[in-house]
């Protein structure tokens, strides 16, 4: 994992579908985003499997291939 903490800078752990700052302690959420074009990418799950899809034309993505990026929530 490369992504680092928005508040903090220091690095993300991947637990459950959050990221989580140790220096913090905050989790947060995490958006799938596309290696290849560095866009969002949908949530396709269906018959217990989960899949990543990119909607800008690299198709379906490997869940090894997919960065994670952290979602500061609002209040």
């Amino acid at each position: 994992m490369s992504e680092h903490c928005p508040i903090c800078q220091h690095p993300l752990v991947a637990r459950d579908e959050r990221l989580y700052c140790a220096s913090c302690q905050r989790d947060f959420a995490a958006k799938a985003i596309c290696p290849d074009c560095d866009r969002p990418l949908q949530l396709l799950k269906a018959c217990g499997a989960t899949d990543y899809f990119c909607p800008n034309g690299d198709g379906l993505i490997s869940r090894k291939r997919v960065v994670f990026r952290p979602l500061i929530e609002t209040l």
